[in-house]
């Protein structure tokens, strides 16, 4: 969102962020006026049960639950108030998940485009609900079998999802929604959806408003300081040995889940594996092994060139950075849309699902053995890199919100 902001910043637009404090320094630097969460609950996105308790780990069936009523329909209406109240504005860019952005456009009657942060999740008759553990394939049957599979989806959505978004339409001061369910969060006019064909599922009923544009992500930041160790990653590629990189991302940051296995598992392996923890000191890892590497953060504009597989939990911005780089991934999710993403991976033929959030160390080395041995991994990670860069990324996504802007 920030890179967005700032590409229309840079064009001359004036721009303004709505987002928790956490990131106004992010968009500020982008160029974008900040306008704070005020009537919105703020809080802070790797914390979540500090704000709200119910999440908890963040683990499960409840824990997705009430991430979404808690903190996504939670704060939706202060979120519409926000932006009403700090308007006008000529058009709302909102975050797929920030669903006050959508009130509001509705609201002020302006255009409004969505940005789909994680995996495209519109409804299609030739794919199973969201969600749903099943292969993706094509023809009659398929499609029996998806509208079967939808009818307890659509009724769930009926009884438990759609109250609680009337609920904050009713608080924005909108009437019914045209579209039922989580759909009808999407943007009619514009829907920025990051990825590409071939790392998400073919639709014949896409709509014609839904626009892939690869890797929404900000220009490569100027080199920092790196850890001591760097040089042994120059050192291990000279030498023959594939390096590894695994990564839980900023949020599902236990690192039991699968910085650890990995970390045993890959012990003795001839690689190098590097790991970074999110953010947290990395003595959380205990004692590495001896081909092993740590740091809380690091730059992958300069590290996935060097990497030759990506180990991950399944968050989308890391798995289009590592695809947009050509690496082949081994992914472990479990969390909100993280299966969906190893999934997607999987179907694309870039990687492997190990289908868990929480892998034995041996599941581990087996899938980065396989990878490492099928040449064709990487190729297919080549390809839906090219495909994810071909689709114009930040650049193609300001020109599609220009357009809405001067059709309106």
């Amino acid at each position: 969102m920030a890179a967005v902001a700032g590409e229309l910043a840079r064009r001359g637009h004036d721009v303004t962020g709505h987002t928790g404090a956490k990131y106004r320094g992010r968009f500020e630097a982008a160029g974008a006026r900040w306008l704070p969460w005020t009537a919105a609950q703020d809080y802070d996105d790797a914390r979540l049960a500090d704000t709200f308790p119910r999440v908890g780990d963040g683990k499960g069936i409840k824990a997705n639950f009430a991430n979404f009523t808690d903190v996504l329909i939670g704060t939706a209406a202060g979120q519409a108030a926000d932006i009403i109240a700090a308007g006008p504005f000529d058009l709302i860019v909102t975050d797929q998940l920030a669903f006050g952005g959508a009130l509001a456009g509705e609201r002020l009657g302006v255009p409004w485009a969505t940005v789909a942060v994680i995996p495209l999740t519109l409804a299609s008759r030739d794919l199973p609900p969201p969600g749903v553990p099943v292969r993706v394939s094509t023809g009659r049957a398929a499609r029996w079998r998806n509208a079967l599979l939808w009818q307890p989806v659509r009724l769930a959505n009926r009884l438990a999802i759609q109250p609680r978004i009337e609920g904050i339409r009713a608080a924005a001061g909108l009437g019914r929604a045209a579209v039922a369910g989580p759909d009808g969060l999407y943007s009619p006019h514009l829907v920025l959806a990051q990825g590409a064909p071939g790392l998400d599922y073919p639709r014949s009923d896409l709509p014609a408003h839904v626009h892939y544009v690869g890797r929404l992500a900000p220009p490569p930041a100027a080199p920092g300081e790196r850890p001591a160790w760097w040089a042994d990653l120059a050192a291990a590629r000279a030498e023959g040995r594939p390096v590894v990189h695994v990564t839980q991302g900023t949020l599902d940051v236990d690192p039991n889940d699968l910085l650890r296995p990995a970390l045993e598992g890959l012990a003795d392996a001839p690689v190098l594996v590097v790991c970074t923890t999110g953010g947290a000191a990395t003595d959380v890892l205990g004692a590495l092994p001896d081909n092993a590497r740590a740091a809380a953060f690091l730059p992958h504009d300069e590290l996935l060139p060097l990497v030759s597989v990506f180990v991950s939990n399944g968050g989308w911005g890391g798995t289009l950075g590592a695809l947009a780089a050509g690496v082949p991934m081994v992914v472990a999710g479990a969390t909100l849309d993280k299966p969906e993403v190893a999934r997607r991976v999987a179907w694309s033929g870039a990687g492997i699902d190990l289908r868990t959030g929480t892998p034995r160390p041996d599941r581990v080395r087996a899938a980065v053995t396989r990878v490492l041995g099928e040449p064709r991994m990487r190729e297919r990670a080549a390809e839906v890199g090219a495909a994810l860069t071909a689709a114009g990324g930040v650049p193609r996504a300001a020109d599609l919100v220009e357009e809405l802007l001067h059709r309106a």
